[in-house]
């Protein structure tokens, strides 16, 4: 079952980045391919029977995946950075973190109207960066039909703050 292979190869680092976290690395993930590939083709077999446009990935290691997943289904893969990465005409969005805020933009000639996107990245915790990239696509006349991440840590309750833009949220290992 590939939660359980996410889950043994996640690396679990005690009190970072501050003490009482137990932070979940992926980036064991990367090492195996052959993880990798169960991991895109487990999102794609969830995904089987939807009409999916186009894979939005969430900088920078919602590229990661998303970019496979989004080759493998033969579809565009989109970008969200953090504002001032992308040279061309771009919508941003402001958004609240714990302490502070953050911006992120999007090609605008990326999204057409009416698109069906997939939102992906690596991790879901609290929602904030998802749900901003869920507003800019529907600022941009297109459809969030689906949120897809390798991890989500649902003690954060961030699938809530989701639901408002598609309830068809895509986790393979829930802590």
């Amino acid at each position: 079952m590939i939660s359980q292979k996410i889950d043994l190869a996640i690396r679990q680092v005690p009190n970072f980045p501050k003490p009482g976290i137990n932070f979940k690395d992926i980036t064991p993930l990367f090492l195996d391919s052959g993880l990798s590939c169960e991991i895109v083709d487990a999102f794609i077999e969830r995904l089987q029977g939807q009409k999916v446009d186009a894979i939005v990935g969430i900088e920078s290691r919602g590229f990661l995946f998303g970019f496979l997943l989004a080759n493998r289904m033969g579809i565009p893969f989109v970008l969200i950075r953090k504002v001032g990465k992308l040279p061309g005409e771009t919508l941003k969005y402001k958004y609240d973190l714990e302490y502070g805020s953050a911006e992120v933009e999007v090609h605008k000639s990326d999204i057409q109207k009416d698109l069906n996107i997939v939102i992906h990245d690596d991790l879901l915790a609290t929602g904030g960066t998802a749900c901003a990239a869920a507003a800019l696509i529907q600022q941009l006349d297109a459809k969030v039909v689906g949120f897809a991440f390798v991890v989500s840590l649902d003690f954060l309750n961030g699938k809530e703050k989701l639901i408002q833009y598609s309830d068809n949220i895509i986790s393979l290992k829930d802590y």
